[in-house]
């Protein structure tokens, strides 16, 4: 499976999703990401992520996935 690359810029209620690029290895996908959260030029409030997925439409679903916070210590009673 590839390691897609994208830029998530939040319009409103609606992310933008922009594909970058694609890697077979992580370490690089993790390299080249890195780099791009340092550049000058990158949209104030812009993300850069890294997600592994069989093809792009996945990779796109996933990204537009709603994730539940992660419960802090003391709130699973």
């Amino acid at each position: 499976m590839p390691y897609y690359l994208y830029r998530i810029t939040q319009v409103g209620p609606v992310k933008q999703l922009d594909k970058l690029s694609q890697f077979d290895v992580f370490r690089d996908a993790s390299a080249e990401a890195k780099r791009l959260r340092l550049e000058p030029d990158l949209p104030a409030g812009a993300q850069i992520k890294v997600i592994l997925a069989d093809n792009e439409l996945m990779a796109e679903d996933l990204l537009n996935q709603v994730r539940e916070p992660e419960p802090l210590t003391g709130e699973d009673w």
